[in-house]
């Protein structure tokens, strides 16, 4: 049975993608913080509705817990599909943001796809197949007040994903960004009114976790083979 690693598993969009890549018959490894109780929760909810998932345990901003945390993953075989999902926001404007806003941000989402890729790469490579796949956001091609942290990070994943995509593609590995734009969940429901949506996205709605979830499935899949060093924009016509 394929392998897939779904960093920042729990969240909404990264739970939605786990149970989608389940449905295609990987087992699902789902990475968590904070949230283990979510990630256990979800793992068992994917074994009860007849697929199979474990969970994985790290800070990703701790680059050398990160490697010990995925040795045993490794031992036990190489994911082929790795999907780095894992991201926060802290938003402020810059000229208010703090040192940690900033740094906060831009660990967890960029220094977290170097610290979970690198110990996967070499045996990915080995087997001379995978699908990496980083969710980058929309702010990283149009920017958005008080989130210059946030694009920042997001748009430096779309820069790794294009070099890394050059540097494993003789080793029948894929790499790619997916963009996703005002997707629902609580955090945009708190922040976003009906209204505001509409006079945002050309679609006059906000984008489904399952749709995010959709595109992820067929970048992690056979017939994706030729697609590598993009990013994929999912915003309902935003960008």
């Amino acid at each position: 049975m394929k392998r897939a690693l779904v960093s920042g598993g729990a969240s909404p969009l990264g739970a939605a993608i786990c149970r989608r890549l389940a449905a295609s018959g990987l087992h699902v490894i789902v990475h968590a913080h904070a949230n283990a109780a979510g990630a256990a929760a979800l793992a068992a909810e994917i074994g009860t509705g007849g697929g199979s998932a474990e969970t994985l345990l790290c800070d990703l901003t701790d680059i050398a817990a990160t490697a010990d945390a995925l040795a045993p993953v490794l031992a036990a075989g190489v994911p082929q599909v790795l999907v780095h999902n894992a991201g926060t926001h802290d938003d402020a404007p810059l000229a208010g943001m703090t040192e940690q806003q900033w740094r906060g941000v831009v660990e967890v989402s960029l220094t977290g796809f170097f610290a979970l890729t690198r110990p996967l790469l070499l045996p990915m490579m080995a087997t001379r197949q995978g699908r990496i796949i980083a969710i980058a956001s929309v702010s990283a091609l149009l920017g958005n007040r008080g989130q210059a942290n946030y694009a920042a990070a997001k748009a430096g994943l779309i820069g790794a994903v294009k070099s890394l995509a050059r540097e494993v593609a003789s080793r029948g590995i894929t790499v790619n960004a997916v963009a996703p734009g005002i997707i629902a969940s609580p955090a945009v429901t708190a922040a976003l009114s009906r209204a505001q949506i509409e006079a945002l996205v050309p679609m006059k709605r906000a984008g489904t976790p399952e749709d995010v979830a959709e595109l992820v499935a067929f970048l992690a899949s056979d017939v994706a083979g030729y697609i590598t060093g993009q990013t994929i924009s999912i915003n309902g016509g935003m960008a």
